[in-house]
């Protein structure tokens, strides 16, 4: 199965997403660019977070490991935005923001796009696996993680 998109899902003009000054995120998109999906796991008592940190959410230990886990999930939420959060997505809605939980991965969520027909169906608890999107002629060059409905 190949899990990389071809050409883009957003239109041009949106903010490229870069890591923080601090470098915080950068295993994430480093991760994203070689289509692997990389979230944070403490190496003292397990736990499993979503959006980066420096220290875990639970035992407040520095320094949470990356781990590389597979980008399938269920949809935790979701919405079909019909106004749009940037002027550059003025002439493309609606689309569908998702919430997926990634149940082998402590139930993390992370917030993202869901691909295919802005007006789809969409259902709690269906199974959705992620959409590598690659931007390599951006300056600076990054990739995005989508998703879609898995058949």
């Amino acid at each position: 199965m190949n899990r990389t998109t071809r050409s883009s899902y957003l239109p041009a003009g949106l903010p490229i997403p870069v890591t923080e000054a601090d470098g915080l995120s950068a295993p994430y998109w480093g991760g994203l660019r070689e289509n692997r999906l990389l979230v944070q796991r403490c190496a003292h008592c397990g736990t499993w977070q979503f959006g980066p940190e420096w220290l875990c959410h639970r035992c407040h230990a520095f320094d949470p490991a990356w781990t590389e886990v597979e980008p399938h999930g269920r949809i935790f939420s979701w919405e079909r935005a019909w106004h749009p959060s940037h002027a550059a997505l003025k002439q493309h809605g609606p689309y569908v923001a998702v919430l997926v939980e990634l149940p082998h991965a402590g139930n993390i969520r992370m917030v993202g796009n869901l691909l295919g027909d802005p007006m789809q169906a969409v259902a709690i608890g269906a199974e959705v696996e992620g959409v590598f999107e690659h931007h390599p002629t951006a300056n600076p060059a990054f990739s995005l993680l989508q998703w879609r409905l898995r058949p």
